[in-house]
């Protein structure tokens, strides 16, 4: 390795390595009840790598999308830690500090290439050196990794979508200019050559792999025709234009079937907006104005909210919009006018416009108007223009003779002092994912009255906490903001369920499936309200309900096992409880509950191997101590049901009935 690769490698990874250590406080975070709960916490087809989670993440549209291998991160990362957050959290960091290790070695790799190809375009050939090119990497490497506008993205664990969509993302693009520069002296190939060069493939491949990831990936094919365009310049001519064009063409069928199954997706889930709801004209002006804002939050990263409400009445004759629109026809002209002489800001921009093109609303999906985590990719554009001034500025200081020293230092602290600024907003910013009270209190301080999905979610967080009645105080403020919001009925009902408020739980519940009647959350609490209160063929009924709808939860099958086993169909219980422990074999609570239907059964040898299974999970489990005691006396091994009353009595020692049946057996 030369001298100048090391120093490059070495500038890459301490660039990742600070990235990595900024972002360690979202270690102490929590899941956060807004997709975290689908994605992660509450998502049954994750827990297991079998063909059900294949099948499941290729063949659904969980959560109103597709995206399998997002679906198999999360798998992989259950595996490991099951539901602690922590770990969760740190694929995420890990994840993000790779990509800003692949951006820095992608921007020096592209300025290499940009120092090759321009020759008296405005910026000339000897107006780059390594050392420009090593400063440019770093500074878009550094705003990359810690700027604020990029912590949904890493904080929030249902984001990992995001962080792997970029990772396949930078990897076909930095395949692609390896394969490019095995061209760069036979840009006339024959067309269909390509298709056998192995690098070319590999690019397709990791092109796919993001698409699997996040459908935003989709405007890669562009963003590979851009660099073609600009810098590589192979298209010189028709010929070497079709050429290129051509190339692309795997690419944008691959684009074509993941854009039709995520429209897919966002139907099924009721997401997509039409345009009687939103006309054509709104969503345009609206994503002139998030184009121009998500540029001022990448200047100046202040009022970061992880909601941005969508405007409710939108029009061209207000300031608001206008402004953004004329700012916008003004830098796309101002890009025009310069092309033939420099097109460099023609790519940076039209970067910047088309990878945003997906999220800007023209298909309007969700009620927001734009997100942070939108811009992830995105922001290299801009970010790249930041780091390529830095760098020029640093050169021009450095061919000075007066000041040459007293300037570069001041460079170098007002560097640091924009890092440790930058560092700082971004720790801040990653302790409002902290949990869901903390971050849906910030949501609504922000939005006080606009976002009603925000009083909902954060009165389900207090349940959590026990917090009953903030619970419901929120949730009404929901209800009072969108009286149609079958969540929010959904969790009243929870609050007053877990008061033992049961009628009127249920009272909710019927009025959250009225407005939404495939709604699972709610047939499921229904359900356990009906078991709570003793009605068991109605619980059935709803547990059935759930299962037709989602056929994967092993918590269901437990439910409706202990709904069976109540009304004495053993058999019935039985096979539920089963079904429960194929789908989540560690599940202790199905363990015991199905010791109990085969003890009421009189199958004591099959009631004590699922007590003792149970046991190996929670070896403090003191019901099973008192359930295994008596399997065991049943069978007359009065000194194996002696030590298991004792365990029982150890950890419960006001158990009358375990007390009673030691008794019974020191008198014998």
């Amino acid at each position: 390795m030369n001298k100048i690769l090391r120093t490059k490698s070495i500038m890459a990874i301490s660039v990742a390595v600070v990235t990595f250590i900024v972002f360690l406080p979202s270690l102490r975070n929590e899941f956060v009840n807004w997709d975290d709960k689908d994605y992660v916490y509450a998502n049954p087809f994750i827990r297991s790598f079998d063909t059900k989670l294949l099948k499941s993440a290729f063949g659904g549209f969980h959560a109103s999308n597709w995206h399998p291998l997002t679906w198999l991160s999360h798998a992989f990362d259950y595996a490991i830690w099951d539901l602690d957050p922590l770990g969760h959290h740190l694929t995420n960091n890990i994840l993000h500090t790779l990509n800003t290790l692949m951006v820095v070695f992608l921007v020096m790799r592209l300025m290499a290439v940009f120092k090759k190809t321009e020759k008296g375009k405005g910026l000339s050939q000897s107006s780059i050196n390594d050392r420009t090119i090593m400063i440019t990497g770093a500074v878009t490497g550094l705003l990359f990794g810690l700027h604020p506008l990029h912590v949904e993205s890493v904080a929030w664990v249902a984001e990992r979508k995001d962080l792997l969509c970029a990772f396949f993302f930078l990897l076909t693009i930095i395949t692609y200019t390896r394969y490019v520069s095995e061209l760069r002296t036979s840009v006339s190939i024959n067309s269909a050559s390509f298709f056998f060069n192995k690098k070319y493939l590999v690019a397709i491949g990791f092109f796919i792999l993001a698409l699997l990831s996040k459908p935003m990936a989709v405007t890669l094919p562009f963003v590979l025709l851009i660099l073609d365009w600009y810098l590589f310049r192979r298209m010189q001519s028709l010929k070497t234009f079709w050429i290129a064009s051509a190339e692309k063409i795997p690419f944008l069928v691959f684009a074509l079937v993941s854009s039709a199954l995520t429209i897919l997706a966002q139907q099924a889930g009721g997401s997509i907006k039409s345009v009687a709801d939103i006309s054509l004209a709104s969503r345009v002006i609206v994503a002139a104005k998030s184009l121009i804002a998500y540029l001022s939050k990448m200047m100046v990263p202040l009022d970061l909210v992880p909601f941005y409400p969508y405007p409710e009445n939108a029009s061209l004759f207000s300031l608001d919009y206008i402004v953004p629109i004329i700012i916008v026809i003004a830098i796309t002209a101002a890009c025009i006018a310069v092309m033939r002489k420099q097109k460099f800001w023609m790519s940076v921009w039209s970067y910047y416009v088309i990878t945003l093109m997906p999220v800007l609303g023209i298909v309007k999906v969700g009620d927001q108007a734009m997100a942070d985590r939108y811009a992830y990719l995105p922001s290299l554009g801009p970010f790249l223009v930041i780091g390529f001034i830095a760098a020029k500025v640093y050169e021009k200081v450095s061919t000075l003779n007066r000041w040459r020293v007293l300037l570069r230092t001041a460079c170098f602290f007002v560097a640091m002092i924009m890092l440790v600024s930058m560092s700082y907003a971004t720790i801040k910013q990653i302790g409002l994912w902290k949990n869901s009270i903390v971050f849906w209190n910030y949501v609504i301080a922000g939005e006080p009255s606009r976002v009603p999905l925000a009083h909902t979610n954060l009165g389900e967080a207090y349940i959590s906490k026990g917090q009953f009645d903030m619970a419901t105080e929120q949730i009404r403020i929901a209800l009072r903001l969108n009286p149609n919001d079958a969540g929010a009925y959904s969790n009243l009902g929870t609050a007053y369920l877990s008061e033992g408020l049961f009628d009127t739980a249920i009272d909710q519940y019927l009025t959250a499936l009225r407005l939404k009647p495939d709604f699972v959350e709610a047939h499921y609490n229904l359900g356990y309200a009906y078991l709570s209160q003793g009605k068991f063929d109605m619980a059935i009924e709803q547990f059935l309900t759930v299962l037709r709808l989602n056929p994967n939860d092993a918590g269901v099958y437990n439910n409706l096992g202990n709904a069976y086993l109540s009304l004495g169909q053993l058999d019935m219980a039985i096979e539920q409880y089963k079904t429960a422990l194929s789908l989540k074999p560690n599940f202790t609570q199905v363990h015991y509950n199905l010791g109990n239907a085969y003890l009421s059964k009189g199958l004591s040898d099959m009631a004590i191997e699922q007590y003792s299974a149970a046991l190996r999970l929670v070896p403090n489990f003191a019901k099973a101590h008192y359930k295994l005691g008596l399997s065991y006396l049943g069978k007359g091994l009065n000194d194996m049901a002696k030590a298991e009353f004792e365990l029982e009595l150890s950890l419960r020692p006001d158990n009358y009935e375990a007390r009673q049946a030691l008794n019974s057996i020191v008198t014998k």
